[in-house]
């Protein structure tokens, strides 16, 4: 195994580093920005994205000369760290206003959006036409309803009007309805980086008309130019990219009722494949038109967000040496990723989580590989996340670090390699630390202390996600809006690898021969289609010349009724898509022993074959995988940054690699064909060993906090001591044990059973590890343990959620602990 490898690989390139969302929340002074930005790099953050955030005082104007000088501090304080700075590029979210200052440029450039009137009657029909100022009059039309919900389009035409009134003789007694389309102003507006410029607030920044060209440009202006100017000789150093974040047409807390519009997108409408007489479907059903419809407009949305909005700030940002990242508003809006740099997506308000299935369920389980995926296909190094915002449990502040670390797992072996966690706060003080989407996942918390391990772990796996393959001839194919989940859940749970390929894409840069689909470094053998999908004609010509060279596709629809492409396999359960996948297209891992919780991502990096496994389950896993490669077989841990031999055994022409996945764990398995396998003399998935001393631990426990001592205790939650009702910090618990004939023992294991949340275990007043997360098992270095009497101390630390939300969650050390000594092992 190349050494240099594993080098990287312990100890990667600072670039790989998470990149926080830093909130700038408070009053603002040079020290204290010098201040956490070295206290940032001491714990192995390397940069961050510099988010002005609400808290901020007035008198610190959004891109004023005062608040411009201070970005200048932390940008030169970076560089002096040897950090990377993402610039946001606005005042809060979402993106696209420039705190508003767009809109008082040019009233005008206010966002933007279409309603409908309607007027119904049996009889003839006069009524003036009321445009309010900056009003336009896009439409007027005449159509019969079936009922309020139902529309009949083969009814509806153009009605012409006479100067400022519409005139409609009904050509029939039937009831017709007068349809009356208007461009008007949402209303709609952005979060503010003042108290008082929140949601619903009197001074709320307006929201711009983000399908404005002339709009755009001036936010361009406003706010990436007047970075540039403070900032020229960080650009492409220092200073890497801009973040865009969530850009809503409408803005925030719009009319009801309004669709996305601008001046003149009537024109976009048509042409992308409606007619003017469609309209009234985007408020009502037209039977089996509405899907075409609304996914034509909704194209004809993106396609002009894209052009106006993501390609300018894009073009501006490489004429300008840095990329553009961020992310869109929705989960799976993949198309609207085309322009950037570094294609980003977000995990936000535990939309997903451990529990309840979301992990891989829900048009929100698809926002890692929707990232990743876009980068894949059109050849970007990097993509990013923003992770955990808004995602504790029980209460806002209720994240765990077993919870965090699980997160980071779920995007990192979906391909994310770019993370960026929200949010390191400035400042904690008063309701910035309830109201301002808590929790705050640095160093304003707990963890903080340990957090470098976290950083180097994000590091490790970011780097092997950087510059290798995915290896996979699995495709889902997607439309720009839409990310199928239903099909991609037995693919998840039987360790099947995909990755999701847009229409646009197989049409636009993929090459179909002998049946495969090329695309970047990609190849497909296998294409999966969830229905309901509206499937061009191109697209289907393009899938048949698939099948037709020896490609696979199979569509999943409910009732089998859809034949959509000549010569596809149709299921109608998605369960039924594994079997249908050739063999040889579904082996490239394959656990001897079945669980729907691993997950595994494969890839190819510098000429290794990498295995990366992450448990998703609350239970340990222990199996072991089998490898189509044959060659010298390491376990690199990402989290303990070890490398290890692992002695393999041969089944058939497979490797069989032994495998233990705790709760909340991970590793990744290097096999490099140019070496020699490594043979192991037993079964690897043996366990061996025996019990000789069992030493329980749950009484006469002494505890320790602050002034306070607590004596002969038995185990149980500290919310149930009176006065630590509402304590979050760390609790120091004391105990003995005694440890004789030493010499038949070769190997000790401590259990702690229920904690909360973090363990630090010494014995002898030497440290024998840590743990964030259950399961608490510790292997005890022998050396560590005496004959006779032994101390064991452990510094418990819980929730910040009791702290700040009065939570009361179960803290401390519940146990039962035990000590376990065993004479002989193998793989325990």
């Amino acid at each position: 195994m190349s050494g240099l490898l594993q080098q990287k690989f312990l100890d990667p390139d600072e670039e790989f580093t998470p990149m926080p969302f830093w909130f700038w929340n408070d009053d603002l002074t040079h020290d204290e920005i010098k201040r956490q930005i070295h206290d940032f790099n001491e714990k192995g953050v390397k940069g961050f994205v510099l988010h002005p955030r609400i808290g901020i005082p007035k008198e610190i104007e959004y891109l004023s000369d005062s608040f411009m000088n201070y970005v200048q501090t932390a940008v030169s304080e970076a560089e002096l760290h040897g950090m990377s700075v993402i610039l946001y590029d606005e005042a809060m979210y979402p993106s696209g206003a420039a705190k508003g200052f767009v809109v008082k440029e040019n009233p005008a450039y206010a966002s933007r959006g279409l309603k409908m009137l309607e007027y119904k009657t049996c009889e003839e029909l006069s009524i003036p036409i009321h445009l309010e100022d900056g009003e336009t009059l896009v439409s007027v039309q005449a159509g019969k309803k079936i009922n309020d919900r139902k529309i009949n389009l083969t009814s509806c035409h153009i009605i012409h009007p006479h100067g400022n009134r519409i005139n409609f003789i009904p050509p029939d007694n039937d009831e017709w309805t007068v349809f009356v389309f208007i461009e008007t102003f949402t209303q709609g507006t952005i979060r503010g980086i003042h108290f008082g410029e929140d949601d619903g607030e009197e001074n709320a920044p307006r929201s711009a008309d983000l399908l404005n060209p002339a709009a755009v440009k001036t936010f361009i202006q406003l706010t990436h130019d007047a970075y540039y100017h403070k900032l020229k000789r960080y650009f492409g150093k220092t200073v890497i990219a801009f973040f865009t974040d969530e850009p809503e047409i409408m803005g925030r807390g719009a009319t009801p009722g309004l669709k996305p519009w601008t001046s003149d997108f009537l024109i976009q409408f048509v042409q992308n494949g409606n007619q003017e007489t469609d309209l009234p479907a985007l408020w009502l059903d037209a039977s089996e038109r509405t899907i075409e419809i609304h996914k034509n407009y909704q194209q004809a949305v993106h396609n002009v967000l894209i052009e106006v909005y993501y390609k300018q700030i894009s073009q501006w940002c490489e004429e300008h040496g840095i990329a553009l990242t961020g992310h869109p508003a929705a989960s799976d809006d993949i198309g609207l990723l085309r322009f950037f740099h570094i294609p980003g997506q977000d995990v936000v308000w535990r939309w997903v989580g451990p529990e309840n299935g979301t992990a891989i369920e829900g048009h929100h389980s698809t926002a890692a590989k929707c990232s990743s995926d876009a980068a894949r296909h059109r050849g970007r190094r990097r993509n990013l996340n923003e992770v955990l915002g808004v995602c504790g449990k029980e209460t806002p502040w209720a994240l765990s670090p077993g919870d965090m670390k699980w997160y980071l797992d779920w995007l990192l072996v979906r391909g994310v390699n770019l993370l960026v966690p929200h949010a390191f706060y400035y400042s904690v003080d008063g309701k910035r630390r309830s109201h301002e989407r808590p929790p705050d996942v640095g160093p304003n918390n707990l963890w903080w202390p340990y957090y470098k391990q976290f950083a180097q772990y994000i590091k490790r796996l970011s780097w092997l996600m950087t510059d290798s393959i995915n290896l996979t001839a699995v495709a889902i194919l997607c439309e720009a809006n839409r990310l199928p989940w239903k099909i991609t859940k037995p693919l998840f749970e039987n360790q099947i690898e995909f990755n999701y390929l847009e229409e646009e894409l197989l049409l636009s840069s993929c090459r179909v021969e002998n049946g495969r689909i090329n695309i970047a470094k990609q190849t497909y053998n296998v294409i999966v289609i969830e229905d309901p999908f509206q499937l061009s004609v191109e697209v289907k010509a393009r899938l048949i010349d698939f099948i037709n060279g020896g490609g696979r596709v199979i569509v999943y629809s409910e009732d089998g009724a859809v034949e959509i492409i000549l010569g596809a396999t149709v299921i109608t359960r998605p369960e039924e898509v594994v079997a249908e996948i050739p063999s040889c297209d579904r082996s490239e891992v394959v656990l001897t022993l079945a669980s729907k919780y691993i997950r595994v991502s494969k890839v190819v990096k510098d000429d290794c074959i990498f295995y990366v496994l992450v448990n998703e389950g609350e239970d340990t896993y222990q199996g072991a995988i089998l490898t189509s490669e044959v060659g010298n077989v390491e376990k690199w841990d990402p989290w303990d940054a070890t490398i290890t031999q692992v002695d393999v055994q041969m089944k058939g022409d497979q490797l069989l690699v032994p495998v233990t996945l705790e709760r909340r764990s991970s590793v990744v398995f290097c096999v490099d064909p140019s070496e020699s396998i490594k043979l192991g003399n037993d079964d690897p998935t043996k366990v061996v060993g025996h019990q000789i001393k069992h030493i329980e631990m749950n009484e006469r426990w002494i505890a320790r906090c602050d002034d306070k001592v607590m004596e002969s205790l038995e185990l149980e939650s500290w919310v149930t001591w009176d006065g630590m009702e509402h304590y979050s910090g760390t609790v120091i618990y004391e105990n003995t044990f005694n440890m004789e004939e030493l010499r038949d023992v070769a190997k000790v294991f401590l259990e702690l059973g229920e904690v909360y949340e973090m363990a630090h275990v010494f014995i002898n007043n030497n440290e024998v590890g840590i743990k964030m997360w259950a399961p608490y098992r510790f292997e005890v270095d022998r050396s560590l343990i005496r004959n006779g009497l032994n101390t064991l101390r452990i510094e418990v630390t819980n929730s910040k959620a009791n702290q700040m939300d009065d939570a009361r969650l179960p803290s401390g050390l519940l146990g039962p602990v035990l000590l376990e000594a065993r004479e002989a092992w193998g793989r325990f």
